[in-house]
């Protein structure tokens, strides 16, 4: 493992707000970088600094990086670490961080010029995670689509309830250290995991939606399918939503049973229902998020059972895989 930093002659803004932290992890992230790395230029509370950790890029990402650490205005560290997952990464910034203020992102994100402040502006001494919001943003019909139908809305979300992704996070580092870090052991969920250990700790979170970052969704249908069967197979590797997991597989499996069974007459008009109300919060998000005009609109919603079944075939594959490799796991300690 290896590092390099840079400390710009700039100096940190005359008021009261504490020093913060910034922290992510990337891996041949050469072609998002320069949008990332713009929308961070443009914060309206930029960070006091930023810790990269690398886990093993063959691209241009490291000197894109250093080069830009040089006119960045904050101290820029990359650490170089082949072979880090996401997790790995993200407890090694943190070690290296300076500050007792950590937010954490994604580099395939852009940061609305406020994120950073409403983060700040959330926190009182008494929360210890400030939870950002996330929106989509897309380059083709596919993102648009990918996007608009998975995306929660922030009118579906429940501030008790809900789990941040790190890539819109502010945490203390105390919250950080009572969570015992990050699940090294886990490739993909690792943020809800290191979540539900925040929450068991007793941490107070608090939701911020003004501090919004954006990322797009997956590009191809291949892409999409394997990102949530990764996704799946970290909650059965993690043991996480048993119970919801669960009510898939029967809601599938009553469904076959009612199409190949005796009375499909019957049973089809019910299931086509059923299958509407399972899709309704997905048919809204795409609603509002349709692209302009009418025959777009229409192709647009017409697609959108599709990817409810490509995901959940996608879930259903990957969390049995997850659950064999925690058996497997369990078996060898």
């Amino acid at each position: 493992m290896s590092g390099v930093g840079s400390s710009p002659a700039t100096g940190r803004r005359l008021d009261a707000t504490p020093m913060v932290s910034l922290v992510m992890t990337v891996l041949n992230e050469e072609r998002g970088l320069p949008a990332f790395l713009s929308s961070l230029r443009a914060q309206t509370l930029p960070p006091d600094e930023l810790v990269v950790v690398d886990g093993g890029s063959t691209d241009a990402t490291v000197p894109v990086l250093q080069a830009w650490g040089e006119t960045a205005g904050m101290k820029v560290t990359v650490i170089e670490a082949p072979g880090a997952n996401i997790s790995r990464g993200r407890n090694l910034a943190i070690e290296r961080a300076q500050h007792q203020l950590i937010a954490v992102t994604d580099a395939g994100t852009c940061l609305d010029a406020g994120w950073l402040a409403a983060l700040v502006a959330a926190r009182t001494q008494d929360v210890d995670v400030v939870s950002g919001f996330f929106e989509p943003t897309w380059g083709s019909r596919n993102e648009r689509l990918f996007a608009s139908v998975l995306m929660p809305l922030l009118d579906e979300i429940d501030p008790d309830e809900f789990l941040p992704s790190s890539r819109s996070l502010l945490i203390t580092r105390e919250a950080w250290q009572a969570a015992e870090g990050y699940p090294e052991w886990l490739d993909y969920c690792e943020d809800l995991v290191f979540d539900l250990a925040m929450k068991r700790a007793g941490l107070r979170f608090v939701l911020q939606p003004a501090a919004v970052a954006r990322w797009s969704a997956r590009e191809t249908w291949r892409a999409y399918a394997k990102q949530y069967y990764r996704y799946a197979r970290g909650d059965g590797k993690a043991g996480l939503w048993p119970k919801r997991h669960a009510l898939r597989y029967g809601a599938y499996a009553a469904g076959v049973a009612g199409v190949l069974g005796p009375f499909p007459a019957v049973v089809r008009p019910l299931l086509v229902l059923g299958f509407a109300g399972y899709c309704a919060k997905f048919f809204r998000r795409a609603w509002r998020r349709r692209p302009p005009g009418v025959r777009a609109t229409l192709r647009f919603l017409a697609a959108v059972p599709a990817v409810v079944v490509v995901g959940d075939v996608a879930k259903m594959a990957g969390y049995p895989a997850g659950l064999a490799w925690r058996r497997r796991s369990r078996s060898g300690q």
